[in-house]
């Protein structure tokens, strides 16, 4: 799973990376090509060919949400909206991995209890055995816990499933840490680059000797822009830190009253040979 956070963030870093890269020369080459199309226009005229009373507009077409944020993303201060992205590339690796090793942790419990315990009652205890052996996830795996001890004391089971169950708890809520690690560090890169934007623009307005508008819209735009984004990563982590905690959730649900069933059933079977 190590290996696949890390791959996972090197993708998006790169592909990150290289569409900056092309939308930061995206504005060259329009100027470029604006330049271009004055040239000829004024070529035109001198020579006569083309027709003065005709006027050129240009083509503009609205650039979508997707373009548009990642200029916007551009126009931040650069040190600190890379720092926020990569909030975002490993809160979203360590989320992605979660999702998948719960995903992978989930199986019909009341189909397979329902198994074990006509499998109990039927006094096959090396088949649940090994059907718990076999069967993916937590629960499997408190049941197997459950049925190795299946010959000692009832207590003796309810504390093995009991400290078993605890251990795979922590493994569901493994990594889980980090997550909101990155939920709290987006919004915070944000704010903090926000208020070094904010002073640079004091520094230039000190420096200009005026309260010219301008130069004060100009700073506060590209000191905000890191708290809008900053917000934005926080919201998207959030949403999946939520899911998983409810993923979390579920799957601790299924593991106590598959307890709770595995307990009744070894109970009944113990009472049957005596």
């Amino acid at each position: 799973m190590k290996k696949l956070i890390a791959l996972f963030s090197f993708i998006t870093i790169l592909a990150f990376t290289c569409s900056t890269i092309v939308i930061a020369q995206e504005p060259t080459k329009t100027a470029t090509a604006a330049t271009a199309d004055t040239l000829s226009d004024d070529v035109l005229n001198e020579t006569g060919v083309a027709d003065t009373t005709t006027a050129k507009t240009p083509a503009t077409k609205d650039a979508g949400f997707h373009q548009s944020l990642k200029r916007k993303f551009i126009e931040g201060n650069a040190g600190f909206m890379s720092l926020v992205a990569l909030a975002l590339v490993l809160g979203l690796a360590f989320c992605i991995e979660r999702i998948i090793y719960l995903s992978l942790s989930e199986i019909d419990a009341k189909r397979f209890v329902g198994k074990l315990e006509d499998m109990i009652d039927a006094g096959e205890i090396e088949q649940a055995k090994e059907l718990s052996r076999d069967t993916r996830g937590p629960v499997a795996s408190i049941c197997y816990q459950g049925l190795l001890r299946i010959d000692d004391s009832i207590e003796n089971i309810e504390r093995s499933v009991t400290s078993y169950g605890s251990v795979q708890s922590a493994n569901l809520e493994k990594g889980c840490s980090w997550i909101t690690l990155f939920i709290a560090m987006a919004p915070s890169l944000g704010f903090l680059g926000t208020v070094i934007g904010m002073v640079m623009a004091f520094d230039q307005i000190q420096e200009a000797g005026d309260i010219s508008p301008t130069i004060v819209a100009a700073g506060m735009k590209v000191a905000l822009i890191t708290t809008i984004f900053g917000i934005i990563v926080a919201l998207v982590l959030q949403v999946f830190y939520n899911y998983i905690l409810s993923k979390i959730e579920h799957i601790t649900a299924q593991m106590e009253e598959s307890a709770i069933s595995l307990l009744d059933s070894i109970m009944k079977y113990k009472l049957k040979r005596n």
